[in-house]
């Protein structure tokens, strides 16, 4: 039988193959009786977007809706709607349509995604957003910039995350265009009121609140910003007093989505950079030792993260806010790869040089074999099957317990 994380998919799809992935549990695949991807009728939670002119970058139909009285369409009965902001861990192909060094838009991402194509996400497969939509019973959520501004097309759910992106407005310059966290949720404003144009405003406020807002942000505002000691940041700032800059950055967004009516979100911490394959290269890890410094400026960011949201829990009324500590979950992973079914828990599936650390992937003859063996897909990204593990912890700590004060499971059921 097919794993909880593709249940839904399995439950779709007339065929499936066993795989040896992950604790040698059975992975979907998506195919018909023929052997070939099914359409748009076979197989409607295949796809993340609704009908639009760009569906082709992102591997999206219209999946079957029904309506409501009032006449939002109605995808699904557990959450009305899912919005995700945030960076590259969370990007779904937003930045296929800007000008920018940060895409994944060409082979070999995408080669093990339900389309076998690339469709903008730092993966060769899924993201963990796109497991977490099926199990909230959505499709995979679409882009911002790819759903035209089309109103209809949003109202299951918007990713309005881009690579590169940070708390900080300039973290991720040097890569090219971004839409900076704060961009992000003033996108998410335009769209509440062209829904309550559209639709009526109360229909929306109540939508709204009873949707999952998810928000994934930071690394970059280390990777590109404070790590590269942009303008001598270190000597301005040290590193607890960086933290505190983003972590306030993090709660006026919140603050802001708050006030435009969201009530249930949940804010994932980073995870161990040190640990990534890139800063195993940089710092000359000789058997993947990871960056302990780096290590331990994420651990106090997380921890002043966690901090934050219990405080907004306590003042915010009406308000669930859950935390996602990514950083316990894959550290665990790290430290038992062969009890997860990995054999390469330092090497990235995709790059160059020792660890695959030094290059970023360019072309598919970088690539290995085999990405469900690596924990890590390029220098920064976790593989389709760390991604599925990891939407199994914050769903229902199948794994580790990752997410407080309740897992996700426990947050949709929540009243609003």
């Amino acid at each position: 039988m097919p794993t909880d994380s593709t249940a839904l998919l399995c439950a779709q799809s007339p065929c499936y193959e066993t795989g040896t992935g992950r604790l040698d549990l059975p992975r979907c695949q998506a195919c018909n009786e023929n052997g070939e991807f099914p359409g748009e009728e076979e197989n409607p939670h295949l796809y993340g977007h609704f009908s639009s002119q760009n569906d082709e970058v992102s591997g999206s139909k219209a999946p079957a809706r029904s309506k409501s009285n009032k006449g939002i369409p109605v995808v699904s009965e557990q959450v009305p709607g899912f919005y995700i902001f945030g960076d590259s861990t969370v990007d779904s192909g937003n930045n296929n349509y800007l000008g920018t060094f940060a895409r994944a838009n060409m082979p070999p991402y995408g080669r093990d995604f339900d389309t076998h194509m690339p469709t903008g996400r730092f993966s060769n497969g899924r993201l963990t957003i796109d497991y977490l939509a099926l199990f909230m019973g959505l499709p995979f959520v679409p882009t911002y910039l790819g759903v035209g501004g089309i109103v209809e097309n949003m109202v299951a759910g918007v990713n309005f995350a881009s690579a590169g992106a940070g708390v900080l407005h300039f973290s991720g310059d040097d890569l090219g265009q971004h839409i900076s966290l704060s961009q992000q949720t003033e996108q998410f404003s335009e769209m509440s009121q062209d829904m309550s144009l559209a639709f009526g405003a109360d229909e929306t406020k109540e939508r709204i609140s009873k949707s999952i807002i998810y928000v994934s942000v930071g690394s970059n505002d280390y990777i590109h910003y404070y790590l590269r000691n942009v303008s001598g940041i270190q000597s301005l700032q040290p590193p607890w007093k960086f933290n505190k800059l983003l972590v306030q950055g993090i709660r006026d967004e919140l603050m802001h989505l708050y006030n435009a009516n969201v009530r249930k979100m949940v804010v994932v911490g980073i995870g161990p950079l040190g640990c990534a394959p890139h800063f195993l290269w940089e710092t000359n890890s000789q058997s993947g030792e990871c960056a302990e410094n780096i290590n331990n400026m994420i651990i106090e960011f997380n921890f002043a993260l966690k901090y934050m949201v219990d405080s907004l829990n306590s003042i915010l009324p009406g308000a669930t806010i859950v935390y996602c500590d990514i950083f316990e979950g894959l550290m665990d992973i790290l430290h038992n790869p062969q009890v997860y079914g990995f054999a390469y828990p330092n090497d990235a599936c995709c790059g160059l040089g020792k660890f695959g650390g030094g290059l970023i992937c360019a072309f598919p003859s970088m690539a290995c074999s085999d990405a469900s063996t690596h924990v890590w897909w390029d220098q920064f990204h976790t593989s389709d099957a760390v991604n599925s593990i990891m939407a199994d912890n914050q769903w229902n700590a199948r794994f580790t317990k990752v997410c407080y004060p309740m897992d996700l499971r426990d947050l949709v059921s929540v009243d609003s």
